[in-house]
């Protein structure tokens, strides 16, 4: 799908908590930036908090979250929370990591993105996020 935006789709990569495997964010990371896309990342132990408002000042059309530690069904709810506090409803929330399936369908009903395992192609992840942001962040 083509980008109606005149510029870079912006994703933040995001680390949230004490998990200190970053691996595969960075790869994704640097997927993203590969794919076109203008990618910030903000590296290990941050809070939603700090993920959410680090993506209001970056303007982002993304938030994609690597999360291995288990705690999926505690972050990524307060990240929606959060997200709607600040009327960021144009934005998609994704990620990817150790989340079972019965967990993604319950996240994806509160509202987060599709969420991907470990050894998802990486192009599969950015034409994901490429055609969200087409679909919902016309303006």
């Amino acid at each position: 799908m083509v980008n109606p935006l005149n510029r870079p789709v912006r994703v933040l990569v995001a680390k949230v908590g004490l998990d200190g495997h970053d691996r595969g964010a960075k790869v994704i990371a640097a997927a993203l930036r590969d794919a076109g896309m203008e990618v910030i990342y903000t590296g290990l132990r941050q809070t939603p908090e700090m993920v959410v408002n680090a993506a209001l000042q970056e303007d982002v059309d993304a938030i994609g979250v690597s999360i291995l530690s288990g705690a999926h069904m505690t972050v990524f709810p307060r990240l929606i929370a959060l997200m709607k506090e600040k009327n960021m409803n144009d934005v998609l929330l994704t990620g990817g990591g150790i989340i079972p399936e019965e967990d993604s369908k319950e996240l994806q009903e509160m509202g987060v993105g599709q969420l991907f395992p470990p050894g998802t192609n990486t192009q599969d992840i950015a034409a994901y996020i490429s055609n969200w942001v087409a679909s919902h962040r016309n303006f």
